[in-house]
């Protein structure tokens, strides 16, 4: 990125240009009305990319070319500018870099993903590549949990699951890791021997005895490989927490 290449803000408010030019990035406010007018006009101005507010999520889907990640999960939060608009949804690294630098043991162990459809299951399907060697899939339909299990790196045993069923309820007795991406967490699921990633943040584990993954800095490496993805820099998650407060 030249250090004099602009980075567009789709949706956010006027503080958060302040806030990023801090790091060292000439940040612009632009119109979300016409999307893919903004964005040919910042292609013509030589924007390097740009950030999407969680309210145009969705609406900058149809304007770009997704990723797999986007695609699925039907969002897209950052977006490069060079050839194609290259939109991705950094979510979901970010909670891959979470779980990974946490130590969380991954490798040769078992995870639920429970949701409610394949948009939010995808969500946490990139945590597959951490060496998980079985995964089970729980959706309002098994159908719905078939599609998402498809999207699932080769090598991986899926089992796709209605989380109506009590089948579930079987799978999660020989599950490491339990991930809520959507929708309620069923009742004495959890037990002692879990650890709980919740990414809606309205489930209680009290009272079961399971472990709980930290979140705290999971908006922090989001923003990070947003940044990473529009503009090509690297931050450090850390450095970002002022301009975190000004992107909400």
């Amino acid at each position: 990125m030249h250090p004099d290449s602009p980075l567009a803000l789709i949706g956010y408010p006027a503080p958060a240009a302040r806030a990023l030019r801090d790091l060292g990035l000439i940040a612009v406010n632009v119109p979300t009305d016409d999307l893919r007018a903004v964005l040919d006009a910042s292609r013509t101005l030589h924007f390097t990319g740009a950030l999407v507010h969680p309210s145009q999520e969705t609406h900058a889907l149809g304007a770009v070319t997704p990723d797999a990640v986007a695609r699925r999960v039907g969002r897209v939060d950052a977006i490069a500018l060079s050839g194609e608009f290259h939109g991705t949804f950094a979510l979901s690294d970010a909670l891959t870099d979470a779980l990974d630098a946490s130590g969380y043991a991954s490798r040769g162990a078992s995870a639920l993903i429970l949701g409610v459809d394949a948009h939010d299951l995808a969500l946490a399907l990139p945590l597959a590549r951490l060496g998980f060697t079985e995964i089970g899939i729980a959706a309002e339909s098994t159908p719905e949990a078939e599609r998402a299990a498809r999207d699932l790196p080769a090598g991986r045993r899926a089992y796709p699951l209605s989380r109506r069923d009590p089948s579930v309820t079987d799978f999660a007795a020989r599950a490491d890791l339990i991930v809520l991406t959507a929708g309620p967490l069923p009742s004495g699921l959890v037990q002692p021997y879990h650890t709980v990633i919740d990414l809606t943040g309205r489930a209680s584990v009290t009272g079961s005895g399971a472990s709980t993954l930290d979140l705290r800095d999971l908006p922090l490496r989001r923003l990070a490989r947003q940044l990473e993805h529009a503009t090509g820099q690297r931050f450090h998650p850390q450095e970002l927490e002022g301009a975190l407060q000004a992107l909400v």
